[in-house]
């Protein structure tokens, strides 16, 4: 049976996916719509203009053809009756003036003898006096005043009408010094259906006019969106660093324009960036070179110093009570001297490369302990890590991590920092919180960059600035994340996540696969 949930998620994926093919075609979708418009607009416009011209030529035609047989038939027959027609002269009369080319009806009325109201009827009880619109009976009637321009008492008037969906004309005059007045009705369907037939035809053009634009309209876009599709897989492939992509260019317009313009950034592109990475792979050179340089003097002076160590502790006199402070500084500056070197060799390796796990299997509360341990902390961390819990790591490299964010939280957060560890799924996540004033916002996100301090909020470090980037990229080797942020009870949290297992990691690596790594990395160095 179907879950409502899982319907839910099949209908918000066919609508992810509808519109996501809209936005496939978008710009293709309008230019059609857009020609489409247009055409459609231009077809109809022509279409009912064309059909208003024709309807109005056909019909004034017709009418002007059957009026003017009506007023010569009125001259030729009813002008010829007596002021006082009987019953039977009306009705021979009007059958003579239908008879006429036009082929329409009569009806013709006047007063007898006696004053009664006769009427005569082409076609009996079909056309009768209530068929006449009151207005054009009342305006037929009407005697106008003569004058120079009006030389006739009566005139002829006509009237289009529409009785159970057809069409019809009505005219009607009176004859001049006489009371019978004659009236005409002439159908217009033979008319209506030419004009039926022209919209048709008009219609089914407006239909070929708009599949045409469509189709050309199709035309049009994948003529204008292959050299854009083109462009954006260009654009992609720039993207993901191959900065060797160029455009084929072929015309003169705005697209091959374009493609010139595309083609110079590219080459720009990738000189600066074959500058820039020459650049890179020189300073590095200079500071692996540097760091190598000065380990050879650095031993010696070592060696000095430990020698000088002996003999302030073995307080023997023999070094003098007024320089004892400077030798101490130089015992000091010395050993940060020799961290400062470290960090460097460690972070050259990190940048070219050769930085390489030794795994082994941990486990994380005696290594932590260790860790603390060795750097007399146990009095100033608080540890809440269950035993047995263990790990397939490089011990050595998870303790550079831990030294840096312990060391850190030590130096510039507040006693006491707790280290807490779990296990989420497949994954070590230990915490590491210190009771300090916590991390401004704005110095968060620079807090894993290199040779960063924010003194401005902190104690002075003493440190190089390097130890959160190295411990970073001791985590980011593991296939792990170190994320930073502020605890709502105060102070700051490291979050350290690590893979339980990092095997998976060297067996995608061929290179040294049997854990070999050069050099020793930093130990416990702290910001």
């Amino acid at each position: 049976m179907t879950k409502p949930q899982d319907k839910l998620r099949g209908w918000a994926a066919a609508r992810k996916a509808l519109l996501s093919g809209l936005r496939f075609t978008s710009l293709r979708l309008r230019l059609v719509v857009v020609f489409g418009l247009v055409a459609l607009t231009a077809a109809v416009s022509a279409s009912g203009i064309a059909y208003w011209l024709n309807r109005e030529a056909v019909l004034t035609r017709t009418q002007d053809a059957v009026l003017r047989d009506f007023q010569q038939e009125m001259r030729n027959h009813a002008s010829m009756l007596p002021v006082h027609p009987a019953q039977d002269e009306l009705q021979r009369t009007a059958g003579q003036m239908a008879n006429s080319s036009q082929r329409f009806s009569v009806l013709l009325t006047a007063e007898d003898v006696d004053g009664k109201m006769i009427t005569g009827n082409s076609e009996l009880d079909t056309f009768t006096l209530e068929d006449v619109p009151k207005s054009l009976r009342k305006a037929v009637n009407k005697q106008q005043p003569l004058s120079s321009t009006n030389k006739s008492a009566y005139h002829l008037y006509w009237q289009r009408i529409t009785e159970h969906d057809k069409s019809y004309l009505v005219g009607g005059a009176r004859v001049i010094d006489g009371s019978t007045t004659g009236y005409m009705l002439k159908s217009l369907e033979p008319e209506a259906k030419d004009l039926n037939s022209l919209a048709w035809s008009l219609g089914i053009a407006t239909g070929l006019a708009l599949i045409g634009s469509a189709l050309l309209a199709q035309a049009a876009a994948t003529t204008v969106l292959k050299p854009v599709h083109r462009l954006g897989i260009a654009a992609r492939r720039l993207g993901e660093g191959k900065l060797d992509t160029r455009l084929r260019v072929s015309g003169t317009d705005e697209l091959a324009d374009l493609s010139r313009t595309f083609n110079r950034t590219a080459e720009s592109l990738e000189k600066r960036v074959a500058d820039m990475s020459a650049r890179d792979e020189a300073s590095r050179r200079f500071v692996a070179d540097m760091s190598h340089e000065l380990r050879t003097p650095l031993t010696a002076i070592t060696a000095v110093t430990e020698i000088l160590e002996e003999e302030l502790d073995a307080q023997t006199g023999s070094v003098d009570p007024m320089i004892e402070p400077a030798v101490r500084l130089v015992i000091s500056e010395t050993r940060r001297l020799g961290d400062l070197v470290e960090n460097l060799m460690e972070v050259t390796r990190f940048d070219a490369g050769t930085a390489r796990l030794i795994l082994d299997d941990v486990d994380i509360a005696d290594q932590i302990t260790a860790c603390i341990d060795a750097r007399a902390w146990l009095d100033a961390v608080d540890l809440d890590a269950d035993r047995g819990m263990t790990a397939r790591l490089d011990p050595r490299r998870l303790d550079v991590i831990l030294a840096n964010l312990i060391g850190n939280a030590l130096k510039h957060g507040g006693s006491p920092v707790r280290v807490s560890v779990r296990v989420e799924g497949e994954e070590l996540v230990i915490e590491v919180r210190d009771h300090g004033p916590g991390i401004p916002e704005d110095v968060l996100p620079h807090v894993f960059d290199r040779f960063y301090k924010a003194s401005a909020s902190r104690p002075r470090s003493e440190g190089s600035g390097l130890g959160l980037s190295i411990a970073l990229e001791n985590a980011h080797i593991h296939g792990g994340e170190i994320t930073v942020a502020n605890s709502p009870e105060g102070g700051a949290v490291f979050t350290l996540r690590l893979p339980q297992d990092a095997s998976e990691l060297l067996a995608g690596d061929p290179r040294d696969r049997d854990g070999s790594a050069p050099g020793n990395g930093t130990e416990g160095t702290a910001g």
